[in-house]
């Protein structure tokens, strides 16, 4: 398998699930203003989206969005238990939470990256992110992970959604139950070797 990625971009969710895993895959680097790959080859013949992460199958197929492509990685390596069983309560849960991620975190951190975006703008953005992170905290607590004790999949997105919070500076320090998990995210060694790999100093 190819993961297209772009250093802590959101393909970092998918790069951890990978690494997590444990299968075999390369790593293909993507210029995204550019939509140019490395050696030169142009990102939208491969991918017409121009988008990250996409991921390359051997059989030559391309899947495209996060939570899609995670949920797929998972279900290759069903003894990491890196998400429920299809047609389980608990993988509705999982997919309630890839889809809350997605929709309510991912897209209201989208203009925070737009530099045609004033200061109010973005503000009204950081207050919104502020809601749905409280929120997150309040599920998180008592349990060590989204679903309860175990790792998943959803965990290594919500991961790079407070990673990208440090990014932009939003203090989420009040949530209490939301930093404890996010170092506890970080010290995996396949959190950090996502990290690592992607040219990323910080594992926290």
């Amino acid at each position: 398998m190819k993961l297209y990625y772009s250093p802590g971009a959101c393909s970092l969710s998918p790069h951890i699930a990978l690494l997590e895993a444990g299968l075999p895959y390369d790593l293909v680097k993507v210029d995204l203003k550019a939509k140019k790959l490395e050696n030169g080859d142009d990102y939208l013949a491969i991918n017409p989206k121009g988008q990250v992460p996409a991921l390359g199958l051997d059989s030559g197929a391309l899947v495209t969005e996060g939570p899609v492509i995670v949920q797929y990685i998972a279900d290759q390596a069903a003894a990491k238990n890196l998400a429920p069983a299809n047609g389980s309560d608990a993988r509705r849960q999982l997919q309630e939470y890839l889809g809350f991620i997605n929709g309510e975190l991912h897209k209201n951190f989208s203009p925070l990256f737009q530099p045609v975006f004033d200061d109010e703008v973005k503000g009204f953005f950081k207050t919104r992110l502020m809601g749905k992170f409280k929120y997150l905290d309040g599920q998180l607590a008592g349990k060590d992970y989204l679903l309860g004790k175990d790792f998943s999949v959803a965990d290594g997105y919500l991961f790079v959604m407070l990673k990208w919070a440090d990014r932009m500076s939003i203090d989420l320090s009040e949530f209490k139950n939301l930093m404890a998990y996010k170092d506890r995210v970080a010290a995996r060694p396949q959190v950090q070797a996502a990290l690592e790999k992607e040219g990323l100093m910080k594992a926290a």
